[in-house]
């Protein structure tokens, strides 16, 4: 249980992988499209995501020509515990907020075909 919870909180100890949970809390995205959020390299964004999934926050799939990430629905006890606590304590965060409604506002058809 240690090595789990020392996984958990080296994923969330980066701002923008907390930012990329806030994001998929509210819907699935693309690389892509959280690339335009976090205005960070693709790469970059893709350990990020490398990192949360390894911790059991987030899930992938394959759809078409893209893969998207969302909030793992059957996480264990340890990250569900964790996923609440950052739902509950940052959702009025300023950058969080501003997040938000940037990601209404990404098309991954117009981001992806660059």
């Amino acid at each position: 249980m240690l090595e789990q919870l020392e996984i958990i909180i080296k994923a969330l100890s980066d701002k923008n992988r907390i930012r990329i949970i806030k994001m998929l809390q509210k819907k699935s995205l693309c690389v892509c499209e959280i690339t335009a959020v976090l205005k960070l390299a693709a790469s970059t964004v893709s350990q990020h995501l490398s990192i949360l999934r390894d911790a059991g926050f987030i899930r992938d799939w394959k759809e078409g020509k893209w893969i998207n990430y969302e909030i793992n629905p059957e996480p264990s006890a340890l990250v569900s515990n964790a996923l609440m606590f950052i739902y509950l304590q940052i959702e009025e965060d300023e950058t969080v907020k501003k997040d938000r409604i940037i990601i209404k506002n990404v098309n991954r058809l117009i981001l992806c075909c660059k």
